[in-house]
């Protein structure tokens, strides 16, 4: 079985490309893919990895945007991470995130909160800075307890230190995806306004939609299912994975789909 949706500290993740694939190995999955948000650079360590411990793993990216004020994620599967176009989009949020957190920095500093950029951008690493490495600094420095808290006081929509993202449509995403040689699929779609996105997300290429997600009630997987049924889409699954005691979610394998899902993932990209 497959878990088509993970992290690591390439982004926000808990967890290195290697450590992620040798806990894979351990539960028995024949593969994973790693989505890292808005970078390919976990990609790499993993397929090393992969190979060294009989680990599948599919080159993957989940890329953040926004609609009418709407967070929606866009999955892309089997791309081409040395794809020039994908390089230098993924350069520009980049920049936009590390801008965002700034931005974010200085508010909390105004309220009070003693952190600093360089705290935060410390715990990020290597990886693409994002609000859980801003949460867990805020963690570090005793400001709050749990990084629920730091986002329910601080980092969430609506809170005090929260700043919108760059504007990026989904419609975009699933296009750069395609630009990529990849498969574009739609990210927990259980937890988006599924009906208000299709049609440009179809025009723009989407060939999938995330039917098996742990947040996912059995409602929303029968709806997702009967949507991608209708649709032609590709149904596919994954445990959201983030590493161990991140505030979502929490456990690698908690949604799987098959071998025929990665196939056919593999054949629309054409490899």
């Amino acid at each position: 079985m497959f878990d088509l949706h993970v992290h690591t500290t390439a982004s926000d993740g808990t967890r290195t490309p290697e450590q992620v694939v040798a806990e894979a190995a351990a539960l028995g999955l024949s593969g994973l893919a790693v989505t890292d948000h808005d970078t390919v650079d976990g990609v790499g360590p993993a397929l090393a990895a992969g190979k060294a411990w009989g680990v599948a793993v599919v080159p993957g990216i989940e890329i953040n945007t926004e609609d009418r004020g709407v967070e929606i994620h866009i999955l892309g599967y089997f791309i081409d991470v040395h794809s020039e176009i994908l390089r230098e989009r993924l350069a520009f949020l980049r920049r936009a995130r590390h801008a965002r957190m700034a931005r974010m920095v200085e508010l909390l500093r105004r309220l009070g909160v003693r952190v600093s950029l360089e705290d935060a951008l410390a715990v990020a690493g290597n990886g693409v800075p994002a609000r859980p490495h801003l949460a867990r600094a805020l963690v570090a420095g005793g400001w709050v307890a749990s990084e629920g808290e730091a986002f329910e006081r601080y980092l969430n929509k609506g809170c005090p230190a929260y700043v919108p993202r760059a504007k990026f449509s989904p419609a975009e995403a699933a296009a750069l995806v395609r630009a990529a040689g990849g498969v574009p699929v739609l990210a927990h779609a259980g937890l988006t306004p599924v009906a208000a996105l299709l049609g440009p997300l179809l025009r723009a290429g989407l060939c999938g939609i995330e039917v098996y997600h742990p947040a996912h009630d059995p409602g929303a997987t029968e709806s997702c299912r009967l949507l991608a049924e209708r649709y032609g889409l590709v149904a596919t699954g994954g445990s959201d994975y983030h590493g161990p005691g991140h505030r979502a979610y929490g456990r690698l394998g908690a949604a799987v789909v098959g071998p025929e899902v990665v196939e056919r993932l593999r054949s629309l990209a054409g490899r």
